[in-house]
């Protein structure tokens, strides 16, 4: 039988215990951890995901300072208000919500945020230390994978894991942390000569491509773990969409140990990352 992992209920898990958290701090007088999310124009698929942040910022108990700029907005701007936030002692975590318009530079945003703060963990200070295995904020989807292996007592030492994608958001930062777990990785991606038989030796096999339904069973090896971080819209016949992964799960199921589904499995995690690095920021600032 197919373990499913349910990133839906270990996020629900996760946000009921930073809520306790909070809540003991808040009781003590403290005044409540603070993310300043944001977001420039009007990307429907970024106003959906800021209005879920929004929401997971109040059922834990975090105070949302969403910043919402219009398209026109200049780089300078933008870096005014990021500097502004940094400064601001009620702010432990601040995101930029991505994509941004062509004319804004996104890198030199992000180096822009206090390390400290960078509640999404990519800014180059965060993943050094996370090549340095010191503390740090992680990258929020990979670290998501970290905690629904770990809550299915998966152990990732000793196994060889294969990362299918090379992002700077999830494919390097991914194979770094289970390195830092003690399996054996692999990095694969669109060059990588006869990928399938790469992703066939994966006893954890992470698919970050954004190529919907790539990944069938004849490229998973029988009784491997597989994570799908994929996310993609599908158009359906009657002009509706759907979200599918990287993976198509109705042929890799059967042949898998362990499989997240999309939705439902690593997408809510990333969500409760962010507000966990949140937290974490908000107690060491305290």
């Amino acid at each position: 039988m197919t373990q499913l992992l349910d990133g839906k209920a270990l996020a629900t898990q996760i946000q009921t215990d930073l809520a306790a958290t909070v809540q003991a701090f808040t009781a003590q007088g403290h005044r409540p951890p603070g993310l300043a999310v944001i977001m420039v124009g009007d990307n429907p698929a970024s106003a959906a995901y800021v209005r879920n942040k929004e929401r997971a910022c109040s059922r834990v108990g975090i105070a949302s300072y969403s910043k919402h700029l219009p398209a026109t907005v200049s780089q300078q701007e933008v870096a005014d208000l990021i500097q502004q936030l940094n400064g601001d002692p009620n702010v432990d975590g601040i995101l930029v919500q991505l994509p941004l318009p062509d004319h804004l530079d996104a890198v030199a945003l992000l180096l822009t945020i206090d390390p400290d703060k960078d509640a999404d963990g990519l800014h180059p200070i965060n993943l050094g230390r996370l090549v340095r295995g010191e503390p740090g904020l992680r990258s929020c989807t990979p670290y998501g994978v970290m905690r629904l292996l770990e809550a299915a007592q998966i152990d990732p030492a000793g196994a060889t894991a294969v990362v299918v994608g090379r992002s700077i958001l999830v494919g390097k930062p991914m194979a770094l942390m289970l390195l830092e777990a003690n399996a054996t990785v692999t990095i694969a991606h669109s060059r990588t000569p006869d990928l399938s038989a790469v992703m066939r030796q994966a006893d954890i096999l992470v698919a970050a491509v954004g190529r919907p339904g790539m990944i069938t069973a004849a490229d998973v090896k029988p009784g491997s773990v597989v994570i799908d971080v994929g996310i993609n819209r599908v158009e359906q016949p009657d002009g509706s969409a759907r979200l599918v992964g990287d993976v198509n799960f109705a042929s890799v199921e059967p042949v898998a140990a362990a499989i997240t589904p999309v939705p439902g499995g690593v997408g809510p995690m990333t969500v409760a990352m962010l507000l966990e690095n949140t937290v974490t920021s908000y107690r060491n600032r305290l």
